[in-house]
């Protein structure tokens, strides 16, 4: 392994370790696996989406919720808690 490789891993690792204030999720898109069925949860610049029929009525879901609760500090401070979302 090369000297520049070893400098890339070690920055990594001091990345990682400073993931709270380093890493902020813009958008991503993932499978949750419930109890009775399969779901899509992508979450777009502050905005979250389920195509569960609880969040298609209500603005939430536990999906979201779930995933709110997953990434935790990783979401930028601009994102609108899906619970402060349900009124709308």
């Amino acid at each position: 392994m090369d000297s520049s490789m070893i400098g890339k891993i070690e920055k990594a690792k001091r990345y990682a370790a400073e993931a709270d204030r380093r890493v902020v999720f813009q958008q991503f898109r993932v499978k949750i696996e419930g109890d009775n069925n399969t779901w899509i949860v992508s979450f777009d610049e502050g905005h979250w989406s389920c195509g569960c029929h609880y969040f298609l009525t209500h603005g939430l879901c536990q999906h979201t919720m779930t995933m709110e609760r997953v990434l935790g500090s990783k979401l930028p401070p601009l994102a609108e808690p899906a619970l402060a979302t349900a009124g709308r």
